[in-house]
C-alpha cells in the first residue's frame, strides 16, 4: 500500500502514533506492527519507513503524549502573570482542564498504564518527572506549598484510574483554590538586608 496522495510524512507519522495508542489501550502492549498499520490504513513497510521497530514506536507514542501534557502546560501559561508560582499556576490549570472530553482523558490514561509497563518509557517518563521537578522547584513557590498544589492537580486528574469522575464544577473550585494557594502570602522571605 503507497502513500495517500496529499498526506505528508508528518501527516503519516501523526496517523501511526493516533493508531498505535488505540491498538495499545485496547489489545495492549503485546498489539503488533501489523496491527498498528491495519488501524491506520497503511501497509507495515509504511510504518517501519516512520517507525523502524516496535520499541521505536512505543517510545515515540510514550514521548507523544509527554510533549502533549507539556504543550497544554506552555499554552496555559499566563503571559501576564510574573509572580513567582506561574509555570505551576499553569501545570495546575493543564491537570484540571475541564474542556478536555472525559472519554478522551480516560483513553490517555488508559493508554499510559499500558506504556508505563516498558522499561524504556517508564525510564522516558522518570525523566520526564525529574524535569518537571527542576523546572516546577525553580517557579518560586515554597516546597510545601508546591508539593500540596501538585500532588492535588496530578491526584485529581488520575482520579478516574480509580473510578472516580471528578465533576466539572469540582475540579473548577480545586483549580481555583490551589491557584489561590500559589498566589497566597507565602512566598519565601527575600535574603536582602
Amino acid at each position: 500500500m503507497g502513500r495517500k496522495a496529499g498526506r505528508s510524512p508528518g501527516e503519516t507519522r501523526r496517523l501511526l502514533l493516533d493508531a498505535a495508542g488505540a491498538i495499545i489501550r485496547t489489545r495492549g502492549v503485546s498489539a503488533t506492527l501489523d496491527d498498528i498499520a491495519q488501524q491506520a490504513g497503511v501497509s507495515k513497510g509504511g510504518l517501519v519507513y516512520h517507525f523502524a521497530s516496535k520499541e521505536d514506536l512505543i517510545r515515540a507514542l510514550a514521548d507523544d503524549l509527554l510533549q502533549t501534557f507539556r504543550n497544554a502546560v506552555e499554552s496555559a501559561l499566563d503571559p501576564a502573570d510574573t509572580a513567582p508560582g506561574r509555570l505551576t499556576r499553569a501545570y495546575v490549570r493543564a491537570c484540571l482542564d475541564t474542556s478536555q472530553d472525559e472519554r478522551v482523558l480516560l483513553e490517555t490514561i488508559a493508554l499510559l498504564a499500558q506504556l508505563i509497563t516498558i522499561p524504556a518509557v517508564a525510564e522516558l517518563a522518570r525523566a520526564d518527572a525529574e524535569c518537571w521537578d527542576r523546572e516546577l522547584r525553580a517557579d518560586g513557590l515554597p516546597e510545601e506549598v508546591l508539593a500540596l498544589v501538585v500532588s492535588a492537580a496530578d491526584g485529581a486528574v488520575n482520579a478516574p484510574l480509580w473510578g472516580t469522575l471528578t465533576r466539572t464544577a469540582n475540579l473548577r473550585r480545586l483549580e481555583d483554590q490551589l491557584i489561590r494557594l500559589t498566589l497566597s502570602d507565602c512566598a519565601p522571605p527575600s535574603s536582602g538586608g
